[in-house]
């Protein structure tokens, strides 16, 4: 009887796992395409509703972010202290008031407290606190979860880049904002409510079993060097990803590809599906490190293959199918790498710090690639990024230097 209930609980356990990944994942869809995808389809509209250029709407977003990256580690201690899972539901209606607050800002300083609100909310309910709910579940199988939630969640662009350009060809911006803020209560609220009290039922089981984590890979002495070259990589990193995927559309519309832009945008979610399915079928047998430095040399090579194309179709498509692929691939990296390099105790205030560093370089990338874009054109400001993807590229190569000086000693 009791090898019977053990059985049963042990196969309820994996159900609820593989249910909480297949909701996270639909959370995720919708707060990625609402809280951050949808901004460049919409800041046209927004720039023309409060008489900005197009760079000062992006310098606003650009700025939201960073309040947010400052945040991100004083979320990952509550993450810590309370469970994930806690602050995700209460999370859910933070993200929609912030929409609802920015969709109806009368002016352009209640415009900007509306974005800020927006990328706060987002803290407590993106990426960060997705992968933390999984570690915090279970450290040991954390890494293939993880993997699961992004192949899940890479279709966030794919869907939520044509359903704003759909919805706003019938509603305004603002309008749209709200259908979105309705969606995180019908749909995310429950979702996160019903993993909030999941998680609180595994922590329990967890502590009166003293369940397994997750060891570090570096040891004491190199554990500083390696979290400051991480944190740089993923920073680099981030100010790439941030300038491409946020004015994807401008720049093949300053290609002269404006009448595909969203076509060929599109291709960027089903690379991001591919490069997370491809490591998934593998059986993870890449290491996060190595799964660092590979979206690196993807992401910069995309970027690099699209300023030496120019405004060839060819060209742009395979762009759009490199950078998702590095991409997809760098989501990984972020959820795993600080796991396997540090281990799972304090993972939450651990990724909330390298989050609030790479968010901080992303902040500046919107404004500064518009900056840059509209004063020099597009060739410098892709030259750049190229550059930045290289210096990533260095930061996480270091680290496996790191690891091979502490693997001869």
């Amino acid at each position: 009887m009791n090898a019977r209930t053990a059985f049963h609980g042990i196969f309820r356990l994996f159900t609820q796992s593989r249910l909480a990944v297949a909701g996270l994942g639909v959370t995720q869809i919708i707060g990625y395409g609402t809280l951050y995808y949808s901004f460049s389809v919409l800041a046209p509209s927004m720039g023309a509703d409060y008489g900005l250029a197009s760079d000062w709407v992006f310098g606003a977003f650009s700025a939201s972010l960073l309040v947010s990256g400052l945040a991100s580690p004083w979320a990952g201690r509550w993450i810590d202290r309370y469970g994930a899972g806690a602050i995700m539901a209460p999370g859910s209606v933070a993200a929609a008031a912030a929409l609802v607050l920015c969709a109806h800002s009368a002016n352009i300083p209640s415009f900007f407290i509306g974005l800020v609100a927006i990328h706060l909310a987002s803290t407590f309910v993106l990426y960060n606190a997705a992968f933390a709910l999984l570690v915090q579940m279970d450290p040991e199988t954390a890494r293939i979860r993880i993997t699961h939630l992004t192949l899940i969640a890479g279709f966030a662009s794919t869907i939520l880049w044509p359903v704003t350009t759909e919805l706003h060809a019938y509603l305004s911006w603002r309008e749209v904002y709200d259908v979105f803020a309705a969606a995180h209560i019908v749909v995310c609220l429950p979702v996160h409510s019903w993993l909030a009290m999941l998680s609180r039922s595994q922590r329990r089981l967890a502590n009166r079993t003293m369940a397994s984590t997750v060891e570090p890979m570096l040891s004491s002495e190199h554990i500083r060097a390696g979290f400051i070259l991480m944190v740089c990589g993923f920073a680099f990193l981030g100010f790439v990803n941030a300038a491409i995927l946020i004015h994807m559309l401008p720049i093949l519309a300053a290609l002269g590809l404006g009448g595909v832009s969203v076509l060929v945008g599109t291709l960027f979610g089903p690379a991001q599906v591919a490069s997370r399915l491809i490591s998934l079928l593998s059986g993870n047998k890449l290491r996060p490190l190595a799964l660092a430095l590979i979206s690196t040399g993807l992401m910069s090579g995309a970027v690099a293959l699209l300023l030496w194309t120019g405004s060839a179709l060819t060209g742009a498509v395979a762009f759009a199918i490199l950078f998702g692929l590095g991409s997809g691939l760098s989501s990984i990296a972020q959820g795993t790498l600080p796991l396997a390099l540090f281990g799972s105790h304090g993972y939450g205030e651990r990724i909330g710090k390298s989050t609030a560093v790479r968010l901080i370089a992303s902040s500046a990338a919107p404004f500064v690639f518009a900056f840059i874009l509209h004063r020099a054109g597009i060739s410098l400001s892709l030259t750049i990024c190229v550059g930045f993807g290289i210096m990533a590229a260095v930061s996480f190569a270091l680290i496996a230097r790191l690891q091979r000086r502490q693997d001869e000693r």
